[in-house]
């Protein structure tokens, strides 16, 4: 059942300035987490930085190590995929001729 219209009360708006039921921030605390959290992003990049550099030292590193330089190692696999791709595309072309058949 829906209420009674008239027996419903609307409170008019006012436009009150009373102070105990204003909106009150302490913007002393927002402050300060701001403050920290600015100071956990440059910590935070600080720790990228090093732990980057770090890696890529260790990279080097490996590579320098490795007999057949990366850059060849990639070349001649670079190589190698393409005469597998212009192999398959050969037998696509040709299908089956030449392979026995199932009868």
């Amino acid at each position: 059942m829906s209420p009674d219209p008239a027996a419903t009360t609307v409170a008019p708006m006012t436009n009150s300035r009373d102070p105990e039921r204003a909106f009150r921030l302490n913007s002393r605390p927002l402050i300060v987490g701001g403050v920290l959290m600015g100071l956990g992003g440059v910590l935070g990049l600080a720790g990228v930085v090093v732990s980057g550099s770090c890696l890529a030292a260790a990279v080097r590193d490996w590579a320098s190590r490795q007999e057949v330089p990366p850059t060849e190692l990639a070349r001649h696999h670079w190589e190698r995929a393409k005469a597998s791709a212009a192999a398959g595309a050969t037998a696509w072309r040709n299908g089956t001729q030449g392979h026995a058949t199932l009868s």
